[in-house]
C-alpha cells in the first residue's frame, strides 16, 4: 500500500454489483481430465516430502530460530516486488523500533516492521484455516494496514491526482484496473469472494497444496482491495502452505517469486486470459495457464526449500559459524570458550543454563560472562534469565552465516 499510482480507474462510481457471473473465474482448479494433473500431482508429493524432512533434520529451538529470520526475508522478497527495497537488517532494526530519521526509510521500516507482525501472527496460528476465506483475506488486509504510518495508506488516483485514504480490512468500493485486466465491478467482489472461500477453503492438504496457486491468482484477478492485493496474496499463499505442509515457518516462496519477478508476473498476466479453444478445458479463463504457473509455483517452492535446506545443513552451518566465532574471538569481541555453547545450541536445539559451567570447564561467574556475551552479540535468545538458551540468527549476519539469503548491505 503505497502512494505510489496505484491501479486505479478514472471510473468512480458507487458501489455496484454489474452482474458478472462467478464463471467468469473459472477454472478455479486445474480439471481431472488435464494434461498436466499427473506431473502437478507429483510435484505436489515431492514438495510435501521435501519439506516434511527437511523440518524434521532440525531441532525444534533451531526451527525456531530459523522461522524468525524467514520472517525478515519473506518481508523483503515481498517488498521488492512491490519495487521497496528494506534491507533486512534495517527491518530488524525496525522491530527492535530502532527506526531511520530519513522519513521515507522510516516510513518503509514501518511498512516491513507490519509485514513481519502479521506474518509471526499466521505463524502464530492466527489465520489457521482461515486463509482462503473472505474474513481471513480481509483481516490480514486490516492488520497489516492498521500498522502502516498516514502516507502509506495514501493512493493517489493516476488520471485526476485525487488523492484516496485506504480504509485497511474494508474491500474496494470502486471500479479498477491492473494493466490491461479490468476488474469485477466493486459490488460483485464479495460474491467472488464467497465462490473463492466455498472452493478453497473445502479443499484437503493434499488438495491444498496443488491449488495455492490457483488461488493466489484468483485472488489477484478478483482484486478484491484497492490496493494491497499482492501482499495480501502473498501471506495467504504462505499460510494455506504453512497450514498443508506443516512447513514450521522455516521456508518461503517469496524469495523464488522475487528471483523471478518477470516470470512470476507474466504466469499471472498469461492465466489473465481467456480459454483458448475447446482443448482448453471449461472454463472461461484458460486452465492451459493456470497448470503452466502452477508448474512454475510448486517448482519454485521446491527449489526454495533445497535451497533452505542446504544452506542450514549442519556441518556447513557450523563451519561458518565457527569461521565467525574465532574472527570474533581473536578480535576480542567474544570469550574463548563461546564456541563451545554455540555449538551445543545448534546440536541440540537449546541448552539449559545450569549446563554451561560445565561444558566451558570454567566456574559460574564466566559461564554467565561468556552467555551475555552472546546475547549481546544477537545469537543466542532465552524468553527469561532462567529459560533455556537457543540459537538466534539475526539478519546482520545472514551474509556470513547464511550466503545468498539475501543481498549484503
Amino acid at each position: 500500500m503505497t502512494s505510489k499510482e496505484a491501479d486505479i480507474e478514472t471510473d468512480i462510481n458507487p458501489v455496484i454489483d454489474q452482474g458478472e457471473s462467478v464463471t467468469t473465474m473459472e477454472p478455479v482448479l486445474i480439471g481431472e481430465t488435464s494434461v498436466h494433473r499427473g506431473e502437478l500431482t507429483e510435484l505436489a508429493v515431492d514438495l510435501a516430502a521435501r519439506s516434511a524432512g527437511f523440518r524434521r533434520s532440525l531441532p525444534e529451538g533451531v526451527v525456531e530460530a530459523l522461522a524468525d529470520l524467514v520472517r525478515a526475508m519473506n518481508c523483503y522478497y515481498s517488498n521488492l516486488i512491490e519495487g521497496h527495497d528494506t534491507h533486512p537488517v534495517d527491518i530488524e532494526r525496525a522491530m527492535h523500533n530502532d527506526y531511520s530519521d530519513e522519513p521515507r526509510k522510516r516510513n518503509l521500516q514501518m511498512e516491513a516492521r507490519a509485514h513481519v507482525t502479521v506474518q509471526k501472527w499466521i505463524d502464530e496460528g492466527g489465520l489457521e484455516g482461515r486463509a482462503a476465506s473472505k474474513e481471513g483475506i480481509c483481516e490480514v488486509h486490516r492488520r497489516f494496514g492498521e500498522l502502516l504510518p498516514e502516507e502509506l495508506l495514501i493512493v493517489e488516483e493516476p488520471d485526476t491526482g485525487e488523492k484516496i485514504t485506504l480504509k485497511p480490512g474494508e474491500l474496494r468500493k470502486r471500479h479498477v484496473r491492473v494493466g490491461d485486466h479490468v476488474a469485477i465491478s466493486p459490488g460483485a467482489v464479495p460474491r467472488f469472494l464467497g465462490r473463492f472461500e466455498a472452493v478453497y477453503s473445502g479443499l484437503g492438504k493434499a488438495a491444498t497444496i496443488s491449488s495455492v496457486a490457483a488461488a493466489h491468482h484468483r485472488l489477484l484477478w478478483i482484486h478484491p482491495f484497492l490496493d494491497g492485493n499482492g501482499r495480501v496474496a502473498r501471506l495467504m499463499s504462505y499460510s494455506m502452505l504453512r497450514d498443508a505442509l506443516d512447513t514450521g515457518g522455516i521456508w518461503s516462496i517469496a524469495r523464488g517469486l522475487a528471483r523471478q519477478e518477470a516470470n512470476y508476473k507474466q504466469h499471472l498476466l498469461s492465466c489473465d486470459g481467456p480459454r483458448r479453444g475447446d482443448l482448453d478445458g471449461r472454463g472461461s479463463r484458460s486452465e492451459e495457464a493456470l497448470a503452466l504457473f502452477t508448474k512454475f509455483f510448486l517448482q519454485t517452492c521446491i527449489d526454495q526449500v533445497e535451497f533452505m535446506e542446504k544452506l542450514v545443513q549442519p556441518n556447513r552451518l557450523r563451519d561458518r559459524i565457527r569461521i565467525w566465532l574465532e574472527e570474533e574471538v581473536r578480535a576480542d569481541a567474544l570469550p574463548a570458550k563461546a564456541g563451545n555453547v554455540l555449538d551445543a545450541v545448534l546440536y541440540r536445539g537449546e541448552l539449559p543454563r545450569g549446563e554451561v559451567a560445565e561444558l566451558v570447564d570454567t566456574g559460574e561467574r564466566q559461564a554467565r560472562r561468556i552467555v551475555s556475551s552472546l546475547i549481546e552479540a544477537g545469537v543466542l535468545t532465552s524468553t527469561s534469565s532462567r529459560a533455556p538458551l537457543r540459537i538466534a540468527f539475526p539478519a546482520s549476519l545472514a551474509g556470513r552465516w547464511m550466503p545468498g539469503l539475501f543481498p549484503d548491505a
